[in-house]
């Protein structure tokens, strides 16, 4: 079975019949252009060592060798083995908001769906770290406990909506003491060990109103956790809408009949990451996961014993031959005609015998 380390490099392959394209018209053109002047029965004559299939010869050459030479960017691989080795890796708590502020739609198609899309990207781009879930409002819990199966942890996390929590808030400060928990931190049968092979990522719009989460994300840092931080939202503000019978029914409104509305407090967010020695990132910015995923990658990794993975070997050095050989033979092709070697006048010469 085949398949591409790098998969993403393949779209450049739709360059080649757009290549392709504007080759034909500018022949196209460039043909019309010369009937302005002379009639096709005269092209051989003003042009008499022109080539009419050398040109396209090389045209082609070129986009199959630059169709190839992508190819072998890619890096085709075959065949798997499994071998064993070393499991490496970090502790990861993510803390997701479900307070009912994340229902909010200023970013599609709500924060909270957002939020659940994100953490799906940090799984696919972590390895072999392990992972905690913890959601939170104005109170916390651990649902997912550390664990290396991602497929369980998106298993849970579809699960995940704003009636988990019935008390609303959002305490992030106790959603990291909870994620320091699922760290073993605070349990009496468990020896803990300060390490800086853990995080903890807080998803939220950063709307704490129930405690000092400047002072848990401290309290983290200083037990060797970094505490990195997701901004959800923007900050103009925006109405929480109310659903029923899950139909919207309208706005959240507070007790004097105004419409509430909720914004993304980056100053809040920004001081938990700065006090946890982390990063904070908005989630609208395309490299919010990457920066965080680096962050990660840098921090010291425990050994989770011996595991099986399956091992590929790289092929790209076929299309990468067939890649050269294509360009070399491009260059080695003239776009027109060799005058001591004409094939025309030997077949004139010959029929005139």
């Amino acid at each position: 079975m085949i398949q591409f380390e790098h998969p993403a490099i393949l779209w450049f392959l739709l360059l080649i019949p757009v290549g392709v394209g504007v080759w034909i018209w500018l022949q196209f053109r460039n043909r019309k252009r010369l009937e302005q002047f002379a009639d096709r029965t005269m092209f051989g004559r003003l042009i008499p060592d022109a080539s009419r299939w050398r040109p396209h010869t090389k045209f082609g050459l070129i986009m199959l060798g630059a169709a190839f030479l992508i190819i072998a960017i890619a890096n085709p691989q075959e065949g798997s083995k499994m071998v064993k080795g070393e499991r490496l890796g970090s502790d990861i708590a993510i803390c997701l908001d479900v307070s009912n502020s994340m229902m909010a739609e200023d970013i599609q198609p709500n924060r909270l769906e957002r939020s659940k899309r994100i953490v799906n990207n940090l799984l696919s781009a972590l390895g072999s770290d392990r992972i905690s879930l913890v959601v939170f409002a104005g109170s916390s819990y651990v649902q997912m406990p550390l664990t290396s199966d991602y497929s369980a942890v998106k298993l849970f996390l579809d699960q995940i909506d704003c009636s988990l929590i019935s008390a609303q808030g959002t305490a992030i400060g106790d959603a990291i003491d909870k994620a320091m928990q699922s760290f073993g931190y605070g349990d009496p049968d468990r020896e803990w060990v300060k390490k800086q092979g853990r995080a903890i990522i807080v998803i939220s719009d950063g709307e704490n109103f129930e405690d000092d989460a400047v002072a848990a994300a401290r309290q983290a840092s200083s037990q060797g956790v970094r505490v990195c931080t997701i901004g959800m939202g923007l900050t103009s503000g925006t109405p929480i809408p109310e659903y029923r019978g899950g139909q919207r029914v309208g706005y959240k409104r507070d007790r004097d009949g105004n419409t509430v509305t909720t914004h993304l407090d980056e100053a809040t967010l920004t001081a938990i990451a700065n006090a946890g020695k982390g990063v904070y990132v908005r989630a609208n910015n395309n490299s919010s996961v990457e920066e965080i995923v680096r962050m990660i990658e840098g921090m010291e990794k425990d050994s989770y014993g011996e595991a099986m993975f399956s091992e590929y070997e790289s092929r790209y050095q076929y299309p990468l031959v067939a890649a050269l050989f294509c360009l070399l033979a491009e260059l080695f092709i003239f776009e027109r005609r060799n005058k001591k070697v004409n094939l025309d006048k030997i077949l004139i010469q010959e029929n005139e015998k």
